[in-house]
């Protein structure tokens, strides 16, 4: 199985390499390994053992940092926009609906960032921090490591209305879900591998709250014989039973939700997703197509791992900025003066 993970992530990065050069402008140059090795060879480093830090302070923080991925690339392309701060008539993407008072990990990005200032000045890029981080936390967590391609720049502006609009719902339909990553250039195999990112973190109350109030919510595919969707769903209402509570956490994977596995998908089948938007994939799926996908995760993690790579690199090099393309910020939180 190792050598088949090993030869399959190869093909990927071939693959992707040819994506990414295909899909780049006349004034860009694409992604590649060991950007780094020359300008600033002990970046990685530096990323890794701060990531590691972090998430020994916080475990939380791995789901964090690996989210700040997802929600960045979604909107304009990851580009690291949505580090930016509110500044003059620039509204800052960390205030919209997805991501305020939810999306975390800034001050970890901050420190990286200002050691690599020390290290390499206006060398390595807040985008590419954010693309290593996310991979190292999912390491930390026990998942696959891959080799990030690297060399994206910074954007000089946000998107306040890309972030309200184009993040998907904790409460999305199946179709929605399908058309927002088709928007990305992303298909139906990459939204069934990289929803299997909720198998770490937790989520607020209020983004699932949906789910328990309505009665509707506990239908699935086949007859609850032994009540385990109800019963869960008993369980979650009991953790937040009034607006009081809209900000305590459940874990994402009730199983297993420290470490980085296929448990995401087991728990589908079982009715136990925990966000509207993972239970869509099973109960929303008429052809079935998916269900077999979220089957064959649930019995192979080693393939989930693979497949799983193979999307977030197609993810990560969603609208790169490259070459002379915007810019290496100084400050992740605000544009170059």
């Amino acid at each position: 199985m190792e050598i088949k993970y090993q030869m399959k992530l190869w093909f990927s990065l071939i693959v992707l390499f040819a994506i990414t050069t295909s899909a780049l402008g006349e004034f860009g140059g694409p992604l590649l390994k060991d950007f780094y090795k020359e300008s600033c060879p002990l970046a990685e480093e530096i990323v890794k053992h701060n990531v590691e830090v972090a998430v020994l302070k916080d475990p939380r923080m791995a789901a964090s940092l690996l989210r700040l991925q997802f929600h960045d690339c979604f909107v304009l392309g990851c580009d690291a926009s949505v580090l930016l701060d509110t500044h003059g008539d620039m509204v800052s993407e960390k205030q919209a609906t997805p991501n305020v008072n939810s999306l975390r990990g800034f001050e970890v990005i901050d420190y990286i960032k200002y050691l690599l200032e020390d290290a390499c000045p206006l060398t390595v890029s807040c985008s590419d921090i954010i693309a290593m981080a996310a991979r190292d936390s999912v390491f930390l967590r026990g998942g696959p490591w891959w080799e990030v391609l690297l060399g994206r720049r910074d954007s000089l502006k946000a998107s306040f209305a890309g972030a309200n609009q184009f993040i998907p719902a904790p409460n999305s339909s199946l179709d929605s879900l399908i058309n927002n990553f088709k928007q990305q250039g992303l298909d139906i195999q990459d939204l069934i591998a990289l929803s299997g990112a909720h198998t770490i973190g937790k989520a607020r109350c209020l983004s699932f709250k949906q789910r328990i109030v309505q009665p509707n919510m506990e239908q699935t595919f086949y007859v609850d014989e032994f009540k385990r969707h109800s019963t869960f769903r008993r369980v979650l209402r009991s953790q937040c039973k009034d607006s009081s509570r809209d900000n305590e956490l459940s874990p994402l994977d009730i199983k297993t939700e420290a470490y980085f596995d296929n448990h995401y998908y087991i728990n589908l089948l079982e009715g136990k997703g925990l966000l509207i938007s993972d239970n869509v994939l099973v109960t929303e799926d008429h052809e079935g197509e998916i269900f077999r996908k979220i089957w064959e995760y649930a019995v192979d993690q080693d393939l989930f791992f693979i497949d799983f790579v193979e999307s977030m690199l197609k993810m990560g090099s969603i609208n790169v900025l490259t070459g002379i393309e915007g810019e290496i910020r100084e400050n992740c939180r605000f544009v170059n003066v």
